[in-house]
């Protein structure tokens, strides 16, 4: 095969890869490709959620303290467990892309799809309003990374339910 060839047939075949990456990018959240599937491990038990694994995709208020990568403080409030649950809710439904998945008197778990390729997240919350905190687990279904996006929106949580006074 001439040079010419080879620069031909490379060039198609580039072309092609970089069309299907097109095509699974404007096609992927409409059709799910980057959903995931829904952990079984969700809940809250024993004062704790599931253990996420090694990947630093995820955040947790039942994560070890000394864990600096997985460990997020859980949500404080003051007063009525019931209206912080209630402004709890009210706020994860405002939130964009966000789908409430189970909600009970004192777990919620939603899930949260990327805006471009629509990657989900599961977040859980679990009221334990003797101690007067909300705890919380945010994680990335699939991939190792999440480039912290788990971890900003439990602050921005945090802050939303600071902000409505709880």
């Amino acid at each position: 095969m001439n040079a010419g060839r080879v620069r031909r047939v490379a060039a198609t075949g580039t072309a092609a890869l970089a069309l299907a990456v097109l095509a699974a990018a404007l096609a992927g959240p409409t059709m799910g490709l980057f959903s995931g599937t829904r952990p079984a491990s969700l809940g809250f038990a024993g004062g704790r959620f599931a253990d996420g694994g090694w990947r630093p995709n995820w955040v947790s208020s039942t994560a070890p303290r000394e864990d600096a990568t997985h460990h997020v403080a859980p949500i404080a409030f003051q007063g009525d467990p019931a209206r912080a649950w209630a402004a709890l809710e009210a706020a994860v439904a405002s939130m964009p892309r966000a789908t409430v998945v189970t909600r009970t008197p004192s777990y919620l778990h939603a899930e949260f799809a990327s805006r471009a390729m629509g990657f989900v997240d599961d977040t859980e919350f679990a009221l334990v309003a003797a101690s007067g905190v909300i705890h919380v687990k945010s994680a990335a279904r699939l991939g190792v990374r999440d480039f912290s996006v788990n971890r900003d929106r439990v602050e921005a949580i945090r802050a939303a339910l600071s902000r409505h006074g709880t």
